[in-house]
């Protein structure tokens, strides 16, 4: 296992530097920041996969290196535009991190978690009027999953007063937003149904806040039960020669619920 840092980050940034060469990789050359941006969103998500999946140890450290290969593409692009390099990169992160942290890089004293956040998130919105953002809902990167920003924006809101008592009031909400959806559907006007439709979304977010949750974390909990359970209605029917597309919704609904009372030992 290597365990020289700088050898190896080194090679990785030279490897980096010869792909965008005039004659390196074709297609690494014609990239930009816009073409690259998904895929490092991308490798951030099977980053958090490889975790989820135990943590897979082996996965994740390829992972992470797919990871870091996206800040190297990154830094290389803009120091190519004169902009900053991939040690600007590092170095700012270091002083980022020095400057949030003076309960262990300077004299301030930290007595409790509440209090660490409290000085963190101070330090932050004294960052972002340095930036000239402005307001309360400032730097909330707008390319954050739906859910994750609605959670982030909420919170930040919740902050300066802006939130709901507790959970229950948050259920009434979602409740209303319901009954606001269900009266759109007559009309089957898809803006207006869009719209209810994120307004519930949005509640939702707030509520899994309100109890503590992630809402992405949720969500995706519910897609892999969902796909356990339908993979196993899909077996539970090939057991007698059938397909999903063989049998009418009450038959398959019967094999839903039968997976449904096996998971729960009934």
């Amino acid at each position: 296992m290597p365990d020289d840092p700088a050898a190896a980050t080194l090679r990785l940034l030279d490897i980096m530097a010869r792909l965008r060469a005039p004659d390196g990789c074709p297609w690494d050359r014609e990239q930009d920041f816009s073409t690259i941006a998904p895929y490092t969103i991308e490798e951030a998500y099977e980053v958090a996969d490889a975790i989820a999946r135990g943590p897979d140890f082996d996965a994740l450290q390829d992972e992470l290196g797919d990871l870091l290969f996206q800040v190297v593409y990154h830094a290389q692009m803009a120091a190519e535009a004169g902009r900053f390099g991939f040690a600007a990169v590092a170095d700012s992160i270091s002083s980022k991190m020095i400057r949030r942290h003076p309960h262990v890089f300077g004299e301030a004293e930290m007595r409790s978690t509440q209090a660490q956040t409290a000085a963190w998130e101070a330090q932050k919105a004294h960052e972002r009027r340095g930036r000239a953002e402005t307001g309360t809902l400032a730097g909330i990167p707008a390319g954050l999953p739906a859910l994750t920003r609605a959670l982030k924006l909420t919170r930040r809101a919740a902050r300066v007063g802006f939130d709901w008592p507790d959970a229950a009031a948050v259920l009434d909400k979602l409740e209303e937003e319901a009954a606001e959806l269900r009266a759109e559907l007559p009309a089957a006007d898809k803006a207006r149904q869009a719209d209810e439709v994120g307004d519930l979304l949005f509640v939702l977010a707030n509520l899994a806040r309100k109890l503590d949750l992630d809402p992405e974390t949720c969500l995706a909990a519910a897609n892999a039960k969902f796909e356990r359970r339908f993979g196993a209605v899909e077996r539970r029917l090939a057991v007698v020669g059938k397909a999903p597309q063989d049998v009418d919704l009450a038959e398959m609904e019967a094999a839903w619920q039968a997976v449904k009372s096996q998971e729960r030992g009934g």
